[in-house]
């Protein structure tokens, strides 16, 4: 187990600020939730009404970029690809069907709306990440 620098701490920090930023931003400006699942699936299948969601899902991207420029590694290890990951895969995109939406809608805009089916579904998420690492070991 290791210990957060500062650095670290200041990132997270500031990540969460920003994400928080961007939800209620989206939330007061358009009148959405920052689900990302939502998004994705909504520019996939509303081709006519998705240029904001596309723009969306660029900043994503682009945040990612961005921050690689800056300190040169996104500090991400995928694993090698294997039957588990993509059963994992299929999984979480069951679960977020399932629970009509995903971490970011519900553990973010859910939570910050006191929304109780996004308490419940944040801490069933949780619950079931804490078992999966706790039976799997990665």
């Amino acid at each position: 187990m290791s210990i957060a620098t500062d650095t670290q701490i200041l990132q997270g920090f500031l990540g969460g600020l920003l994400i928080g930023s961007a939800a209620l931003l989206l939330l007061l400006g358009k009148g959405y939730i920052a689900g990302i699942s939502g998004i994705v699936g909504r520019a996939v299948t509303s081709p006519r009404n998705g240029g904001w969601r596309w723009l969306f899902i660029a900043g994503l991207l682009c945040g990612s970029a961005i921050y690689f420029l800056i300190n040169g590694s996104l500090n991400a290890q995928l694993p090698t690809l294997d039957v588990t990951l993509l059963l994992a895969a299929a999984l979480v995109g069951v679960g977020t069907r399932l629970g009509s939406g995903c971490t970011s809608g519900h553990g973010v805009c859910g939570i910050g709306r006191r929304s109780p089916r996004s308490l419940i579904a944040t801490a069933v998420f949780m619950v079931v990440a804490i078992i999966t690492v706790a039976v799997v070991g990665r």
